[in-house]
């Protein structure tokens, strides 16, 4: 909507509060929001569809680095940990794992499928999430990215959301996905689909120049795509998996 060719023509001045949920929000669009849609009191959640579907919600009371860099604190009577990706133990603070629900809030299972059930929700009542982030010591929850999303390039854990914030704040770019595709010498590579403003340029070899210093070099992209749009998933959220099939055929 901000990116609207009309969006000056209305008159959003009374508006003063919502909700940003449904994907990642980089602290510059946050702000937009804030400048632009007159929310000064907008809120980030999370959750999933699965867990009914909020767990986690800012407070117009939380400082703007809470705001803005988190998606707040579980709701009341929810429970949410922090395990290893790799065993399922539990995790301290400030170490990114896999973040875990329980509560009244969870579902009791998907129709008529016990296995896929299973999958998801563990035995003490846990639902896996499949996303990944980390607890700070106030409790507020950081999101890193997807568990299935994150790229292993040289030995190297790479999470997509943060490449995605940082090109975000090029002033020529609208949105941005970051993802991997197999690479036979490192295991993977990093991809990144660009969507730019109306009547500007840019080429590849710019943005990974915009990069360096700002970005750690193992984590430029080595593809970069110029698209006039995403693929999207029926939610209306970017559907990378269909653009990594798209990105695959173009660089095997």
């Amino acid at each position: 909507q901000l990116e609207e060719p009309d969006f000056r023509d209305y008159d959003l001045s009374t508006l003063r509060t919502g909700i940003m949920a449904g994907a990642p929000c980089a602290p510059e669009l946050i702000a937009k929001v804030r400048a632009d849609m007159h929310c000064r009191d907008i809120l980030i959640g999370y959750g999933q569809t699965e867990a009914s579907p909020l767990t986690h919600l800012t407070s117009a009371n939380d400082s703007w680095l809470q705001r803005t860099q988190t998606v707040g604190t579980n709701l009341a009577h929810q429970e949410v940990k922090v395990v290893s990706s790799e065993d399922g133990k539990l995790l301290p603070r400030g170490e990114i794992g896999e973040i875990c629900f329980r509560g009244y809030h969870v579902m009791n299972g998907y129709y008529d499928d016990a296995e896929a059930t299973a999958k998801v929700i563990d035995s003490r009542g846990w639902l896996h999430s499949g996303d990944l982030g980390w607890l700070d010591e106030a409790g507020y929850l950081h999101i890193s990215g997807r568990l299935k999303e994150m790229i292993i390039r040289g030995g190297e854990n790479i999470y997509p959301r943060e490449i995605e914030e940082f090109l975000v704040t090029h002033p020529n770019i609208v949105q941005v996905a970051v993802f991997g595709v197999p690479d036979a010498r490192l295991g993977e590579e990093i991809v990144a689909w660009v969507q730019l403003r109306p009547g500007v340029s840019l080429t590849p070899d710019q943005l990974r120049e915009n990069c360096r210093g700002s970005i750690a070099h193992f984590k430029i992209p080595r593809y970069i795509h110029f698209v006039d749009s995403f693929p999207l998933t029926v939610t209306g959220k970017p559907a990378k998996f269909r653009m990594r099939e798209i990105s695959m055929q173009k660089y095997e």
